[in-house]
């Protein structure tokens, strides 16, 4: 039988059950019950219960499905054996109304099957035992979330110390109460921390970063993987007990975190994709040496130099885009979340500045949509254009909102409105839209609002403003211009002015 589909809950140890004395449940029959596990409870009077199992469930029945003469026949091995071939964990028989002890028989089927038996004694109701399962699991997923938001905290404040890498590897290793290992482009270890494990399985971790290795790291890659399929970039394995995993890091820079765990808990993997995260953002700068040389570029800057003097700082593009990011739902991306962005588009340069976070990316590395993030993507400019670029990225991360699109890109093209010299265009857009610019908000919603073509529904999403809202600020913008925003020709000359304030 295949693994049963289990539900995204911690499962309740079989022990923790029989341990509530309010339930009085007592183990009549199979195998111990340490190590079992519950992932939910089932109610079922059917003498074939397999059709109605997924797997793992304590499932519960007071007999009423049992004949008279099931004692002297194979009615219950028969019954016990369905139960066992659907991955049911264990059984709970209650002793009323029915009958009034648990069936020699059943007991024996069981010990002979190995499923373990829990008598239900009379004042505990099936309802109360599931109720106690629930209970069980909340009290579990609590646990594992203080664990992992606790984890969390300690992995970041080990990133801020001096020695950030060997940190978060020790950090890292007493989490999982196992090993923890950075390997290099060459293969070869960095840093490692906590109890290695025994050689064989030191060696099959070795072998897993291998293969989760980019193809273009530096060290000897494994074949290349068949056509239109991804590079894995993590893998896991068992070796003599002790589970393993290896995760590549950042983009294609040949770095790989390995763990080795004699256990594997809940809340494991998030704990180690943490650790992944601020590994990658470590390693990035431990190989290009870009830290130093984007606090030189920020002292510059601030320091009066004009950015196209500061560029070369920070990397060998000549070329840039500028990236808004938002995630995909109602979440404020924090400083981790925003590091592993940047990690995914190629740059340490991201700024979270609210619920936007701000990217400056080399334009060869122009990006993709990318999995929870909502993209606004500048046209490639000269670092002296930067400050347009944000604007370009800004206004294509509100269309992106609006249309539901996962990523926009700002396409700039040759156009009737380049036929007209800039400084003219600008004293027409001034003069045109005096009356609405001594109001912030009206020209950015008249502008958003032209873009997408007097949608109110999606303006207002692209705004994160009321409908109402909307609708009151265009008929402010009609009425102070006094002119028909429902005139194409109106609506052009508008477009045509927007683009020059």
């Amino acid at each position: 039988m295949p693994d049963p589909a289990v539900p995204p809950t911690p499962p309740v140890p079989l022990t923790a059950l029989l341990a509530r004395e309010d339930l009085a449940l007592r183990q009549v029959a199979g195998p111990s019950a340490e190590g079992v596990v519950v992932h939910w409870v089932h109610t079922s009077e059917m003498a074939d219960p397999y059709p109605y199992l997924l797997g793992g469930e304590l499932l519960l029945t007071a007999g009423v499905h049992i004949p008279e003469a099931a004692g002297s026949g194979t009615y219950f091995d028969d019954y016990v054996s369905r139960i066992v071939a659907a991955g049911g964990a264990a059984l709970g028989f209650g002793v009323a109304p029915v009958h009034d002890t648990v069936p020699r028989a059943l007991v024996a089927a069981c010990e002979r099957h190995g499923l373990p038996l829990l008598e239900v004694p009379e004042q505990t109701t099936f309802s109360g035992v599931a109720r106690a399962v629930w209970q069980l699991m909340a009290q579990a997923r609590l646990a594992e979330l203080r664990r992992v938001t606790e984890a969390q905290q300690n992995l970041a404040s080990a990133a801020s110390r001096p020695d950030p890498v060997p940190s978060v590897l020790r950090q890292l290793a007493r989490r999982l109460g196992g090993w923890a290992v950075l390997y290099g482009p060459e293969g070869t270890e960095i840093a490692r921390a906590g109890r290695e494990p025994g050689q064989e399985a030191a060696a099959a971790l070795a072998e897993l970063a291998a293969v989760v290795r980019p193809a273009d790291g530096q060290a000897a890659s494994p074949p290349p993987s068949p056509p239109n399929r991804p590079h894995p970039t993590s893998a896991t394995d068992t070796v003599t007990g002790t589970h393993l995993a290896a995760y590549a890091l950042g983009a294609g820079r040949g770095f790989v975190l390995g763990v080795a765990a004699p256990g594997r808990a809940p809340g494991d993997h998030t704990i180690v994709s943490v650790a992944a995260v601020l590994l990658s953002l470590l390693t990035g700068e431990q190989q290009s040496g870009t830290g130093a040389a984007r606090s030189a570029a920020l002292v510059r800057l601030l320091l009066g130099a004009a950015p196209e003097d500061v560029a070369p700082l920070l990397g060998d593009g000549r070329r840039w885009v500028v990236v808004h990011a938002r995630p995909d739902g109602e979440g404020v991306p924090d400083a981790v979340a925003a590091g592993a962005l940047g990690a995914a588009l190629g740059s340490a340069l991201v700024d979270p500045a609210g619920d936007v976070v701000r990217v400056l990316v080399p334009a060869d590395r122009a990006p993709d949509p990318l999995p929870g993030w909502i993209l606004g993507v500048s046209a490639a400019v000269a670092p002296e254009d930067w400050a347009a670029a944000d604007t370009q990225a800004a206004r294509a991360l509100a269309r992106a909102r609006a249309t539901r699109a996962p990523l926009l890109r700002h396409g700039p093209r040759p156009a009737l409105a380049d036929l007209v010299p800039p400084d003219e265009a600008a004293a027409h857009a001034r003069t045109l839209l005096a009356p609405v610019t001594a109001h912030p908000a009206l020209p950015e919603t008249l502008r958003t609002w032209l873009s997408l073509h007097g949608s109110w529904d999606r303006t207002a999403v692209a705004l994160s403003v009321h409908r109402n809202t909307v609708r009151q600020r265009i008929a402010r913008c009609a009425t102070l211009l006094e002119a028909d925003l429902d005139d194409p020709d109106v609506r052009m000359e508008l477009w045509f002015a927007l683009r020059h304030i």
